[in-house]
């Protein structure tokens, strides 16, 4: 008899691949709203769903409900809302804080690329979900799947005083060239893009597959802003900062080297080969690639070169949350910026901030990818009055560096693949950290994800905590596992995991000794990421445990971890 060939993970995924375009079947999701949940085939809950930004939502148990490497899915989902550049009008807030009413149990999340995505939607309702949005010019397409996921930009596109470009229709153009475009429906994996004109690089350019960067250059005396470009940049289980290719892009040729970038991906047959070696940064860590190489490709791929890359200026040290009272380049109007604790919105906070937005400036949000939302073009006489009203609807302007800081992942609450609940623990460890230093006064990015995926982009964060389970008195509870000193910027750097380990209900402990131990040994005008440079992972380790302990692994699962829940 001959012996069965068991299909790959990989061999499955791109079988179904070829066999269907999603974003061509609506009229199957609408048969099977008309026909119930039991109706769904296997291929449509495990990935045809994706391309329309719906996942299927866990039982609350995580990871650990399951097997396989995934927890147990209930008949709900999750569905993620594409924002290009975070860009909001009142009306569409209103229609997402009703559909959050309606449909999804009042619970929407604030994601860390500036989408909105909401939870508990039935397949009964999701057809309807789907209409509301496209009828106020929002849609889902690619927010999920292996394609082009939501393109970010700096939320001040067009606002910020300090700003080289506005780069928010370039932000548009791409996402209309590539989100719904059958050419690109079938990439190896997620295709995240990045595009911004601000000097902070608020758009983190250096995590993002493609990251395109404002630079001024001048030719023949005259100024001339373009575009430094990054490939390959990526976090989840093994990290890698983008690679800067030695090119100045043309505002007129970003369009081109975009697809072009994305073809060279699609083309990519090697990155089909492993689920979890399938992103572009695998090109430059498993198949040789370097940053010569693929400009060689991609000017290729474009049929024309690009000139040589101009001088660049990576902001250092630059906190980038945009929350507070700041003015506008246009005169005497402001931005107010909101701190959306660990991105958790409801719907009375969206309606609330919709109606703000239209009663103190012209109906204009952002959100950022610091879970956060800005309300923009205020009138400087309004400034007060609304950042007051933002206050009252919890939507804080004034916040404590620990609410303004914490980003956190979707966790065990509806993530299959999560091995911690990071969202209420997030809530309560800010209030923890608020009670015990108020007398804290740094920029803090302190992000909690609850697995190794690194949604909650820990391996960035001044503090990154990655969720574990640890064994306690014969009771398996949630943990966490320290990784510090992470920075994107002139100080780029990958977060050292520094082998300290504890109970979640201890980390507020072990944060407070590290925060206090900073407070005083910090050098004058030492920032943490400063601090933690200077100190060594036992030192580090020790100011955790208020002791000198050893370091313990940081528990990599022995098998590929799944990867089907990133942001």
């Amino acid at each position: 008899m001959a012996e069965t060939i068991r299909e790959t993970k990989a061999q499955r995924a791109e079988r179904l691949k070829r066999a269907k375009n999603p974003w061509e079947a609506l009229d199957e999701i609408r048969g099977f709203a008309r026909k119930g949940f039991p109706s769904i085939p296997p291929e449509w809950l495990g990935t045809y769903f994706r391309w329309w930004g719906v996942y299927t939502q866990g039982d609350g148990a995580g990871v650990l409900g399951g097997r396989g490497g995934e927890g147990r899915a209930l008949p709900y989902f999750m569905l993620r809302i594409r924002i290009p550049n975070g860009i909001l009008q009142a009306q569409q807030l209103r229609t997402i804080a009703d559909l959050t009413q309606r449909y999804a149990r009042g619970i929407a999340d604030i994601t860390v690329r500036q989408n909105i995505q909401l939870h508990w939607i039935t397949i009964e309702d999701l057809p309807q979900v789907l209409e509301a949005l496209d009828g106020c010019g929002l849609n889902t397409l690619g927010a999920c799947g292996d394609v082009t996921r939501n393109v970010t930009g700096c939320p001040l596109a067009g606002v910020d005083e300090d700003e080289l470009c506005d780069a928010s229709p370039l932000a548009q153009q791409i996402t209309q060239m590539l989100a719904g475009n059958r050419e690109f429906y079938n990439l190896p994996r997620k295709f995240k893009i990045s595009i911004t004109g601000c000097r902070s690089w608020c758009s983190y350019p250096e995590i993002n597959d493609v990251g395109l960067t404002a630079v001024q250059r001048t030719v023949a005396g005259k100024n001339e802003v373009g575009f430094s470009l990054r490939v390959g940049g990526g976090l989840s289980a093994e990290p890698y900062l983008a690679a800067r290719l030695n090119a100045f892009v043309k505002w007129d040729q970003v369009l081109p080297v975009v697809r072009g970038i994305a073809e060279i991906f699609r083309d990519s047959q090697e990155l089909r080969e492993h689920r979890e070696r399938a992103r572009m940064k695998f090109l430059f860590l498993r198949h040789g690639w370097t940053a010569d190489n693929f400009l060689d490709e991609l000017e290729g791929r474009i049929g024309f070169p690009l000139d040589p890359a101009a001088e660049e200026h990576a902001p250092a040290d630059v906190y980038r949350d945009h929350i507070g009272i700041h003015p506008q380049k246009q005169a005497d109007l402001f931005y107010v910026g909101a701190a959306v604790l660990r991105g958790r919105i409801y719907p009375e906070q969206m309606l609330a901030a919709a109606e703000l937005a239209e009663r103190f400036g012209n109906g204009e949000l952002r959100t950022t990818n610091m879970q956060n939302l800005l309300v923009l073009n205020v009138p400087r006489q309004n400034t007060s009055a609304l950042a007051e009203e933002l206050d009252a609807a919890g939507l804080r302007v004034a916040a404590s560096p620990f609410w303004r800081g914490a980003i956190a992942c979707s966790g065990s609450e509806f993530c299959k693949l999560a091995i911690t609940e990071t969202k209420s623990f997030s809530r309560w460890l800010v209030q923890e950290l608020e009670e015990r230093l108020p007398e804290f006064d740094q920029d803090l990015k302190l992000h909690v994800t609850g697995c190794p995926n690194s949604c909650g982009q820990h391996w960035i964060a001044d503090i990154g905590i990655e969720g574990k389970k640890l064994k306690i008195d014969g009771r398996m509870v949630d943990a966490y596992y320290f990784c510090l000193g992470g920075a994107v910027g002139q100080n780029q750097a990958i977060a050292r995991p520094i082998g300290y380990r504890c109970t979640a209900a201890d980390v507020p402990d072990a944060v407070e000794r590290l925060l206090r131990a900073y407070l005083s040994n910090r050098r004058a005008g030492e920032n943490l990421r400063q601090f933690f440079a200077r100190h060594d992972n036992d030192e580090l380790r020790a100011f955790l445990a208020g002791q000198l302990v050893e370091a313990v692994a940081r528990d990599v699962p022995p098998g590929p971890v799944p990867h089907g829940l990133e942001i």
